[in-house]
């Protein structure tokens, strides 16, 4: 636990992964701490102050010393406070970990995104689907228990909480089925697991909120086209 809470804040967006992957972390952790929420539309002096390079959420400010990137936090609070682990001890399983959550974010995050999104040019999105259909297909044969941390939640799902929640979110509003169970079970089944913990649940955000808000930035990009 924290002895102060002011000695921790997080910068963060409702509708971002990064920032909920680093509140399920938290709440795993038993870490209080003061949440300010950011419109990075309007960008505030707070957040200029904290992370001038990337000025982007999240940004995790433990002791007045400013920490971005959601991999790195994530490393960061496992290290700082020791209750509750979420990296292995065992030096070869934090490296597979922090592979396999390299992999989420550059392979099926980054190709996601892009195959969500309203292009002219569809063999782009032709593209950006294969390779996401296929970075899910290779994170489905490595599941192997019921988190990908074992019997408890860890690391590389609470990166995956994008999976999760957002890809499900996200192709009901596209109609793009991305992640349909059939096709991928046991990372379906995982995810069910993942979202029906007390913790997660209470993190992520209000479902409906989101998908109003995604949805009419959604039909808004297809007027304007």
């Amino acid at each position: 636990m924290t002895t102060n809470q002011e000695e921790v804040k997080l910068l963060g967006a409702v509708g971002s992964p990064f920032v909920c992957s680093v509140k399920i972390a938290l709440k795993l952790k038993g870490i209080e701490y003061n949440y300010h929420e950011e419109d990075l539309s309007n960008k505030s002096d707070l957040l200029l102050k904290y992370n001038p390079v990337y000025k982007k959420v999240p940004v995790f400010i433990h002791n007045e010393k400013p920490i971005s990137e959601s991999l790195v936090i994530l490393e960061y609070i496992d290290e700082i406070w020791k209750q509750n682990p979420i990296l292995s001890s065992d030096p070869y399983q934090r490296a597979l970990a922090r592979f396999w959550s390299k992999f989420i974010h550059d392979k099926i995050v980054t190709t996601s995104i892009k195959a969500f999104r309203i292009v002219d040019d569809e063999k782009e999105r032709e593209k950006n689907v294969e390779e996401s259909s296929e970075a899910l297909q290779i994170l489905e044969n490595e599941l192997k228990e019921k988190f990908f941390g074992g019997n408890e939640i860890g690391f590389v799902d609470i990166v995956a909480v994008f999976i999760a929640f957002w890809i499900p979110l996200i192709q009901d509003i596209t109609g793009l089925q991305l992640f349909p169970a059939e096709k991928y079970p046991k990372l379906y089944k995982w995810s069910q697991e993942f979202l029906n913990h007390p913790i997660v649940k209470e993190n992520v955000p209000p479902r409906d909120l989101l998908f109003a808000y995604f949805k009419a930035r959604y039909e808004s990009l297809i007027a304007s086209k």
